[in-house]
Order: C-alpha cells, then sequence, then structure tokens
C-alpha cells in the first residue's frame, strides 16, 4: 500500500477513471449492438451519428486508440450503407 499521501490520491484518482472508463466503453459497446442488429436504414443512420461521436470522445479521452476508433467507425459505416 502506498504512503504518500499523493500516492494515496493518486490511486483515488485512477480507480475514478477505470470506472468512468468502463462505463463509457460499455456504453459503446452496448450502442455498436444495438446498431449491428438494426435493419431499418433511417434508425441505423441515427444510431451511426451517436456511436461515431462516442467512439470519437473515446479516442480523444484515450480509452481507445484512435486508429481502433477510425477502424470502427469505417465498418459501422460500411454496414450502414448497406442497409436496403
Amino acid at each position: 500500500m502506498a504512503h504518500h499521501k499523493s500516492a494515496l490520491k493518486r490511486i483515488r484518482q485512477s480507480q475514478a477513471r477505470r470506472l468512468r472508463n468502463r462505463y463509457y466503453l460499455k456504453t459503446t459497446r452496448t450502442f455498436i449492438k444495438k446498431l449491428r442488429k438494426s435493419e431499418d436504414k433511417a434508425e441505423a443512420q441515427e444510431l451511426y451519428k451517436k456511436v461515431s461521436s462516442l467512439l470519437d470522445k473515446l479516442a480523444k479521452r484515450n480509452v481507445i486508440h484512435k486508429n481502433n476508433a477510425a477502424n470502427k467507425k469505417s465498418k459501422l459505416a460500411k454496414f450502414v450503407s448497406s442497409l436496403g
């Protein structure tokens, strides 16, 4: 266990950030699954906007790598455009 006051604070901060990051990541994954299940193109396009925004925020906050976000957005855009 840490002995310094600053180290104890650092532990508290990193734990809070970890929980926050897990929440955002899980929320994004849920929306991605919802988007993949959708069969209506209009609904999928609305969901894609939301998912795209969430992925950008995750990349900006370094929760996921920016290339990972770009790859996911690209694949989802391809999926949405393939809907009839």
